[in-house]
């Protein structure tokens, strides 16, 4: 299929978000060199400013809407931008990140460009003619493997951490520097949500479903203070804390860190439990990371079912004993 692919490259704070690499390295994996141009979107306050450092990637155009009124999501506006884009780009393909933006816009987007979607995909691959996309269903338990068939445009979300991010040395659809085109907006008088700002909680300077180490706490941290150690191991090998359920009704940190059916997906490279216990609804939010490490004092705790490497004993033990021996490895 010829035409275009197009990413939405989400950024934050002025830097571009590494889900949105992912996407395009979805996008290209998608076009597979079948004469498809692949375009980013950038949209915010000072996305003119981003969009130099998105030209080394093999993209061919980089699309900037820029404007005061986008500072802050908002999927009026948002939707308006991108569907007076997609009326001139036409695109076949629309990619973004399964974000808290991307769950929100994508299912929008698709509705108003009557397109096909699949969101939270893993994995993209080619199967002769046919793009082929695996998505987890059951909290994980099963996977899905889709393809669009007779119909275009695709919207097509992108797990973090799942796919490899595109990288800079590609060659991809562009031949050479990606050519920026900058575009006017104008906020419709139409719009009924106005965002005034946005109060932001963390769970540290890493995000924490783009964070490629994740170090979590239980009921077992049994108080604020509890989670400490695991932030001061986090902090160590530059890495994001996060939390069950449990820990976070129980008021020992904020739900922004909560992790699982109800809390954010995760999916780093290493997750360190420590003091969770594994209840099937935790299991749903971590359960594809990389490598899991489990630490609890209980020997039959659910978590070590599923752990790569479990430790018994007391995190308040432990955990600085980890912290202690990393520093001398990162010495």
């Amino acid at each position: 299929m010829s035409g275009t692919y197009l990413v939405i490259a989400e950024q934050r704070g002025g830097k571009l978000r590494q889900v949105a690499l992912e996407a395009l390295q979805a996008a290209m994996i998608a076009s597979d060199n079948r004469g498809a141009r692949i375009a980013a979107v950038l949209i915010g306050r000072n996305a003119g400013a981003i969009a130099e450092s998105l030209a080394g990637y093999p993209v061919s155009d980089i699309h900037v809407i820029e404007d005061a009124s986008l500072e802050h999501y908002n999927p009026e506006a948002y939707l308006h931008a991108l569907d007076a884009l997609c009326g001139t780009v036409k695109p076949d393909a629309v990619f973004l990140g399964h974000t808290a933006l991307g769950r929100d816009l994508a299912p929008a987007l698709a509705a108003r460009l009557k397109a096909g979607q699949l969101s939270d995909v893993i994995a993209v691959e080619r199967s002769g003619d046919e793009t082929v996309f695996t998505r987890p269903l059951y909290a994980g338990k099963a996977f899905e493997k889709k393809v669009f068939r007779g119909t275009t445009p695709w919207v097509v979300t992108v797990r973090p951490n799942n796919i490899p991010a595109a990288a800079a040395s590609d060659t991809g659809s562009g031949s050479g520097p990606a050519n920026i085109v900058k575009h006017d907006y104008a906020a419709p008088s139409s719009l009924r949500t106005v965002v005034k700002d946005v109060v932001r909680k963390t769970s540290g300077k890493v995000d924490l479903t783009e964070a490629k180490i994740v170090v979590s706490g239980g009921r077992g941290v049994k108080s604020r203070d509890g989670f400490k150690p695991l932030e001061e191991l986090a902090e160590l090998l530059g890495g994001a804390v996060g939390a069950s359920r449990g820990a976070c009704d129980a008021g020992y940190c904020d739900y922004a860190l909560q992790i699982g059916q109800t809390g954010k997906v995760v999916t780093p490279e290493i997750y360190i439990a420590c003091g969770i216990s594994g209840a099937i609804q935790h299991l749903a939010g971590m359960s594809q990371s990389r490598i899991i490490i489990a630490v609890n004092k209980d020997p039959e705790a659910p978590i070590f079912k599923i752990a790569d490497y479990g430790i018994v004993g007391d995190l308040f033990e432990v955990v600085p004993l980890l912290t202690k021996e990393f520093r001398k490895a990162l010495a």
